[in-house]
């Protein structure tokens, strides 16, 4: 059975090696640790093995382990789940990265509950790439207008775009689902230039990640990768 510092090395290579395969800048693709279910001491023996980047989805448990992490500095923790109106306050206090934000009700709560003594707090926009009805995101179409009103925001820091495509297409059109989110940001990024950093694409997961890389991608969220398949609930 691998360890947690064996299957990091693994996947460090893996993104490595389809960076150089894609003809990117090496260090310009960034593994996000996808820690939801984990437990406080996984995460130890991946700081232990380098990794500082965890995504979370549940917010209670996100929280629990950042209490039982808090002797542990530099680590850098991104919400990632769904985001209710009554949870905001403590997303907003508690992370330096939120890649879920879907709508302008949730950015302005993130704003206006944002610690002024925090730096703004890094925010990626959800796209529900291929409008499934079971998915959370908006459209493409709703992205200029939405980038325009978060610009308008002072303590968040938009910068880029989020999706999960279905992972059961083909990979002809998962590699154009990709490409569509790489062809949004570089359009938002030459109609919106101060609307701000717009250089993330946090895409692909540990199926995809190649493909996610060679279309784009600077943060990828990979799981079972990391940590191993998740126990069955008995």
């Amino acid at each position: 059975m691998s360890s947690i510092a064996d299957n990091i090395g693994s996947v460090t290579r893996r993104i490595q090696k389809a960076t150089l395969k894609a003809g990117r800048e090496p260090g310009s693709v960034r593994l996000l640790a996808v820690s939801k279910t984990r437990t406080a001491e996984d995460l130890r023996a991946a700081i232990a093995a380098g990794q500082t980047a965890f995504g979370e989805n549940y917010l209670q448990e996100a929280l629990d382990k950042i209490d039982a992490l808090a002797d542990i500095a530099g680590i850098d923790w991104h919400f990632i789940g769904p985001i209710q109106s009554n949870k905001t306050r403590q997303i907003a206090t508690a992370f330096s990265w939120v890649h879920s934000v879907d709508r302008l009700k949730i950015a302005r709560r993130l704003s206006e509950q944002r610690a002024a003594e925090l730096p703004p707090l890094n925010i990626c926009l959800q796209v529900n790439i291929n409008e499934e009805d079971s998915k959370a995101g908006c459209t493409l179409e709703e992205l200029p207008d939405l980038v325009l009103a978060i610009g308008e925001l002072a303590n968040l820091s938009l910068r880029g775009l989020m999706a999960i495509p279905d992972p059961d297409q083909p990979e002809a059109e998962l590699r154009l689902s990709f490409r569509r989110l790489t062809q949004a940001l570089h359009d938002l990024k030459a109609q919106y230039p101060a609307a701000g950093p717009l250089d993330t694409l946090s895409m692909g997961m540990s199926g995809d990640l190649e493909v996610a890389i060679a279309e784009g991608a600077t943060w990828v969220r990979v799981g079972t990768d990391v940590f191993g398949a998740r126990a069955a609930k008995s």
